[in-house]
């Protein structure tokens, strides 16, 4: 009802009830009655008005208060970055903010009570985007419940921006149709920026488990919290068995402080450094690591270290060959220069010491067989240093380990005897020939057992076998004085010697022997308790 009829409604009952009372209280005939009544009259009159005045008040304090939440509610949608939509039962549009009207290119369109097909007339650009509107409200219906989906919206520029949207049907008490409430959300600038997330984690994990070196990641206090597959090729640790352990329980004990200072800087002073360290292996054994670790930072806050390590174990033993062979390459150059020389001089000598021995009395005899001593020592570190000159080919041939042992057994017998050292051989298996210089070999093992009777021994062991890897083995183990472990690593260095006369030379002409053979010559060895020297020579030499 408007409100000027309203008003034509007010006068006209309040004029029917002035002249309609008035006309029944002619029939009155008591005066004081009638006093009465008109009285009452009046009072009903004023109660009636009273309470319509009362009545319009409230409704409008009512309509003051829709009307500022109406406002306050479109002043919100309005705000909000999201398409905010409000339909009838039937599908009309109540309400819509200027997202959604400028979305669908709506603006300055009366849109309230039409429906979305009827709006799709006002733009040819949207108009199969708004006919679907009605397609997807009769889904959001028919579910009776809140539905949610994404809706693809081309731009006019060629974009495609994703609509996450949310429908709420809402019901009367009846089961009727009340409203639907729709709201739009453009999601797409966060789809893209999770596809690139997820992109640049790909990338971050691809390149953490590909890494050829192995990564690990630790928190502040120095716990491993992540490992890549190469850690555990290296050290032989999985992720599982080593993550939550502190990465310096990895490392040997001289290399601990070490590692603590440098995560310490990595932690405290933001800096990256890179160290050597030496870590032991879950088989026991021990690898060179090369270490690199600087601070992990998120929103400007150190909240870790990252580190990487790389085993140059290989390349530390490559290292040490080519100095060793640099030190045999020098060794070499200085035998090649002086050898003959004084092997030249060592003839003459000699032959005059043996022309005047011919004519010796009792008391020069000794003095001259003393000369004859000290000169076959001379010409013995000659031949010796001849072998570290220029390595000459040589004649591979078939021979037999054992028979070559044999002979180096009758060479040293009448020494083991003198040192008061037992020799004993054992022979495991059936021995195939091999490929070799059968001098050269003889020399090898003469010099490798002759140490062991010089050791303070009582008892040398020679083994021999075959392996399953196409070598044969042959171990020597004495159980004399043992040899340091700072000393092993410099055995075969040219002239280091810890005999009180001896050169060097020995073992550096082994080492040539055994490199010359293609072979592998180890050391291992306790102080006290003895040394087992384990030579590998292949059976075959390409």
């Amino acid at each position: 009802m408007s409100k000027k009829n309203f008003l034509y409604l007010y006068i006209v009952v309040s004029l029917l009830w002035i002249f309609g009372t008035d006309f029944l209280l002619t029939f009155v005939d008591s005066q004081s009655t009638m006093l009465f009544l008109q009285k009452l009259k009046g009072i009903l009159y004023v109660c009636f008005t009273s309470i319509l005045i009362y009545v319009l008040i409230v409704r409008k304090e009512e309509f003051e208060t829709v009307t500022e939440e109406k406002k306050q509610l479109k002043t919100l949608i309005n705000s909000m970055v999201d398409f905010v939509n409000f339909k009838d039962g039937n599908g009309r549009w109540l309400e819509a903010n200027e997202a959604g009207l400028k979305l669908f290119q709506l603006d300055g369109v009366d849109f309230r009570g039409k429906k979305d097909s009827e709006l799709a007339k006002y733009t040819d650009f949207y108009h199969d985007a708004l006919m679907y509107c009605e397609t997807s409200d009769k889904e959001a219906w028919k579910a009776k419940e809140v539905t949610r989906c994404l809706e693809y919206i081309p731009l006019p520029n060629g974009e495609i921006r994703t609509i996450d949207t949310i429908k709420v049907p809402n019901f009367n008490d009846d089961g009727s149709r009340h409203s639907l409430v729709v709201i739009g959300r453009d999601i797409t600038e966060h789809l893209n920026t999770e596809k690139d997330l997820s992109m640049t984690k790909q990338q971050y994990q691809s390149l953490f488990e590909n890494n050829p070196d192995m990564v690990y990641v630790l928190d502040l206090d120095g716990n491993v919290v992540n490992v890549n597959r190469q850690f555990e090729k290296i050290t032989g640790y999985s992720a599982d068995e080593f993550n939550g352990k502190r990465i310096v329980s990895l490392v040997t004990e001289e290399f601990q402080e070490l590692l603590r200072e440098n995560l310490l800087n990595s932690i405290l002073q933001g800096k990256s450094t890179t160290k050597e360290t030496k870590i032991i292996k879950k088989d026991g054994s021990i690898s060179d690591i090369s270490c690199t670790t600087f601070p992990m930072m998120l929103d400007g806050e150190i909240v870790g270290v990252i580190g990487y390590g790389r085993d140059i174990t290989a390349i530390k033993e490559t290292e040490a060959m080519l100095r060793k062979a640099e030190k045999l390459s020098v060794a070499g150059e200085l035998a090649a220069s002086v050898a003959h020389e004084i092997r030249n001089p060592l003839t003459s000598i000699r032959g005059f010491i043996q022309l005047m021995k011919s004519e010796e009395t009792a008391s020069n005899k000794a003095f001259h067989n003393i000369l004859l001593d000290e000169i076959d020592r001379i010409n013995d570190i000659v031949s010796e240093l001849l072998l570290l000159a220029k390595p000459q080919e040589l004649n591979y041939v078939k021979a037999r380990v054992e028979s070559i042992m044999s002979s180096v057994f009758g060479l040293l017998e009448s020494q083991s005897n003198l040192y008061g050292v037992e020799l004993n051989s054992k022979i495991i298996g059936t021995l195939p020939e091999i490929d070799c210089e059968p001098n050269q070999l003889k020399q090898l093992f003469i010099n490798i057992i002759k140490n062991s009777i010089e050791a303070e021994s009582t008892k040398v062991n020679i083994t021999i076998k075959n392996t399953d890897n196409g070598f044969v083995q042959i171990i020597v183990k004495d159980n004399g004085c043992g040899i340091e472990k700072d000393r092993i690593k410099r055995l075969g260095e040219p002239f280091y010697s810890a005999k009180e006369k001896g050169t060097g030379l020995g073992l550096t002409v082994s080492y040539r022997i055994v490199q010359a053979h293609k072979g592998q010559i180890r050391y291992a060895s306790e102080v006290n308790e003895g040394t087992e020297v384990e030579i590998l020579l292949p059976v075959t030499i390409d």
